[in-house]
């Protein structure tokens, strides 16, 4: 084998598609399937599933792409070493986001990172914590951002951002009464239609711990849709379907437009953290180096860093 056959092996498992990756490597789509062809002979082994609408790694190919990925990701740092920076290729990094940090928080790094590094491309992966922390520990990320800690023994996760979750309802009557009443009392919930994030969500993780300390346990709660959309259910929680709880930050536009209201859930203290997460069984390449330092500046890391040293140095 050699590391053609394994660029192209690695484009259409991160694609799903012959065709996406012959364009992306500039090649015809007959020699990315003769790449694919001789690799699967060569290692007696069929590397993707295949039928009329996607491509898919197949068992052996998850496999082979842990090891084909690193190959690739070295290659690129040689190139990035040895390379002038007249004749220097573009290079990418892969962000694998949950949908608060990556509607919400992303953008702001994103748009600090870009001017200062017009030149780097980025591939945003959105999905639900559970798969950011998968894609982390497989490497098909570099970089990720979740809304809870899922995996410990391949993950470093850096808290960067608070974010507060609250329960949502109808802006009616009857809970603005409820709102007017013992904040500290959320049993009302149990009396509720609740809708929930999907399982794998980190928002829904966060909520089923928050609640427990309020009091409230899942088994108490009548929970009738498990949706994934949040945009779904905010729509549901404003035409009376039931209750729900989401991060404040996906809510706070329609709280302040009077379509809902907020709650908060005693017990959460400042909120949940957000978390940056990587691999730190593989050395970050320059392109990831420079994004989470970008992170960090935008969100006041690199300070709160820097006094802490200090701090640990003065004791």
């Amino acid at each position: 084998m050699n590391l053609k056959q394994l660029e192209a092996f690695v484009k259409v498992a991160e694609g799903g598609s012959f065709s996406k990756a012959a364009k992306d490597l500039f090649l015809t789509q007959p020699t990315i399937s003769a790449h694919i062809s001789s690799l699967e002979k060569e290692l007696n082994a069929r590397l993707f599933v295949r039928n009329t609408k996607e491509v898919s790694l197949s068992d052996d190919g998850t496999e082979l792409y842990k090891y084909a990925k690193q190959m690739i990701d070295l290659q690129k740092k040689i190139e990035e070493s040895f390379g002038t920076e007249k004749g220097e290729k573009k290079h990418g990094i892969t962000i694998a986001a949950s949908t608060i940090p990556a509607q919400h928080l992303l953008p702001k790094a994103l748009m600090s990172f870009n001017a200062r590094y017009p030149d780097e491309q980025i591939k945003i992966v959105e999905t639900d914590s559970s798969k950011v922390v998968q894609q982390i520990i497989d490497h098909m990320a570099d970089v990720g951002f979740t809304g809870t800690v899922l995996e410990k023994k391949h993950c470093k996760y850096i808290p960067f951002y608070k974010d507060e979750l609250v329960i949502i309802t109808p802006n009616t009557e009857r809970y603005q009464k409820l709102q007017k009443m013992n904040p500290e009392d959320i049993s009302w919930m149990k009396e509720e239609h609740v809708i929930m994030r999907e399982e794998g969500s980190g928002t829904r993780k966060e909520a089923e711990n928050q609640l427990k300390d309020a009091g409230i346990k899942m088994t108490d709660l009548d929970i009738i849709a498990s949706i994934e959309n949040q945009e779904t259910i905010k729509k549901s929680v404003r035409q009376g379907m039931g209750i729900s709880v989401l991060s404040k930050l996906a809510t706070k536009d329609e709280v302040a437009a009077g379509f809902l209201l907020a709650f908060p859930i005693p017990e959460s203290d400042d909120g949940r953290d957000i978390n940056l997460v990587y691999n730190k069984n593989y050395q970050l390449s320059r392109s990831a180096e420079r994004f989470v330092k970008i992170v960090k500046e935008v969100y006041g890391l690199e300070s709160h860093e820097l006094k802490k040293e200090q701090d640990e140095k003065a004791v």
